[in-house]
């Protein structure tokens, strides 16, 4: 029972300190506005594409094949494609509504990264808190991307970190599900793997880089792009 409270501890804070270390630091600053808030909002798409091609995607392939990931893949897009109406209404803004939805999807990326971690703890005490130590470093940016719209929309400070914060914390509800069930069956996790790269993607290409673009400051979008594909590349080759 102990060992489990501490799978659950570390994977929460890794959730925790990652996507709201993110909001925490960008918070810091001013609020983004024009070439900065378009470099981020490029930033963040790189960082989320430079995952799902390079982490989330080869290792759904790997475990459960073409079929299993790639219906993951798609029912991750449908999922979002459902719920974008819901987010519409309760939005103050597109920008907003542009930031909850990277939350919904760095969320559901969150879950199978925690999983790893409890399954992880389970083999190597040393292996799970490495894993906790990388998947927390992977997540600042995610948090940074997060919260730059969030802010740049109007929404307060606290209210954006509190929200990032939120979406790290099914990192520690995978994290209690790992310890719990030592891990999914291969399928079952290439298919949660395959819906979270879905949801990624679909922030990616419908919210994130057409937002970026339509600010008028489409070298500042592709240069953030093209950086956050590099970040993204080397915190995975790195961790």
């Amino acid at each position: 029972m102990w060992d489990l409270a501490r799978i659950t501890f570390l994977g929460t804070m890794a959730g925790l300190l990652g996507t709201g270390g993110g909001g925490i630091l960008l918070g810091l600053g001013r609020r983004p506005r024009g070439a900065e808030l378009s470099f981020h909002l490029g930033l963040s798409g790189g960082v989320m594409l430079a995952v799902v091609f390079q982490d989330l995607l080869p290792e759904a392939l790997a475990l459960g094949g073409v079929a299993t990931s790639f219906s993951g893949l798609v029912l991750g897009m449908a999922a979002l494609m459902l719920l974008k109406p819901f987010f519409s209404r309760g939005s103050r803004g597109g920008l907003i509504q542009t930031g909850l939805f990277l939350g919904l999807g760095i969320a559901a990326h969150n879950f199978p990264e925690g999983l790893a971690i409890g399954a992880g703890y389970l083999a190597s005490e040393q292996l799970g808190l490495g894993l906790a130590l990388a998947l927390c470093l992977h997540n600042i940016p995610e948090g940074m991307a997060m919260a730059a719209p969030l802010l740049a929309g109007g929404a307060g400070k606290t209210t954006a970190v509190l929200l990032t914060l939120a979406a790290g914390l099914p990192m520690g509800v995978g994290a209690l599900a790992g310890g719990l069930f030592g891990t999914l069956s291969p399928v079952a996790l290439a298919g949660t793997l395959g819906f979270a790269a879905g949801a990624m993607l679909f922030l990616v290409f419908h919210e994130l880089l057409p937002e970026a673009n339509r600010l008028d400051y489409p070298f500042a979008a592709t240069c953030g792009a093209v950086l956050g594909i590099m970040i993204g590349l080397a915190l995975l080759v790195v961790f």
